[in-house]
C-alpha cells in the first residue's frame, strides 16, 4: 500500500470512528499531497510523500513556538494535537547517539576543520541520515559543536 493510500484509509477510519481532529489533520496532510503532486505533475513517491509530511511536522513545531510566545494557548494545543497524528506516519527520529556518529564520520570524511566548512559537513551528515526522521536544528547544533570544540 503506497503512503498516499495509507493516508486515504486513515482517514477513512477517522470519518468512521467520529475523530474530527484526527480527521482534520489527515486532510490538511492530503491536501499537502495533492499540491505537492500536482505541483510535480505526477503521483509522489513514498519517499516524497514522507518528505511532505516531515515539511508539515516542522511547520506544526515553529507554529507552536510562535502560538507559545504570543500567549494562545488554544492554538499550541491544536496544533500540538496535528503533530502528534502527522508524527505518526514519519520513520522513527535519529536519537543523539546516531546524530553524533553521523557528525563525526562526515567531518572525518570531508575533511572540515572550522566553522567554514558547516554547510559540507551539514550535507554530509544528512545524506548519511537520509532514512530516517531528522531535525535540522538538532544536527545543526551538533555539527556547530563538532567544529567548534564546544
Amino acid at each position: 500500500m503506497s503512503f498516499s493510500e495509507t493516508i486515504n484509509q486513515a482517514i477513512t477510519d477517522a470519518m468512521r470512528q467520529k475523530d474530527a481532529p484526527r480527521l482534520s489533520a489527515l486532510r490538511m496532510l492530503k491536501a499537502a499531497l495533492m499540491n505537492k503532486s500536482v505541483e510535480k505533475g505526477r503521483d509522489l513517491s513514498d519517499e516524497e510523500g514522507l518528505a511532505v509530511t516531515a515539511a508539515l511536522v516542522k511547520q506544526r513545531r515553529d507554529s507552536i513556538e510562535q502560538f507559545s510566545a504570543a500567549g494562545r494557548q488554544d492554538l499550541v494545543e491544536k496544533e500540538e494535537a496535528d503533530l502528534v497524528v502527522l508524527s505518526g506516519y514519519l520513520p522513527p527520529a535519529a536519537d543523539a547517539a546516531t546524530i553524533d556518529r553521523a557528525v563525526a564520520d562526515a567531518v572525518a570524511e570531508t575533511g572540515a576543520s572550522s566553522a567554514k566548512d558547516m554547510g559540507r559537513v551539514m550535507k554530509a551528515v544528512l545524506a548519511r541520515l537520509g532514512g530516517v526522521t531528522v531535525d535540522g536544528k538538532v544536527v545543526s547544533d551538533a555539527v556547530r559543536r563538532a567544529l567548534t570544540g564546544a
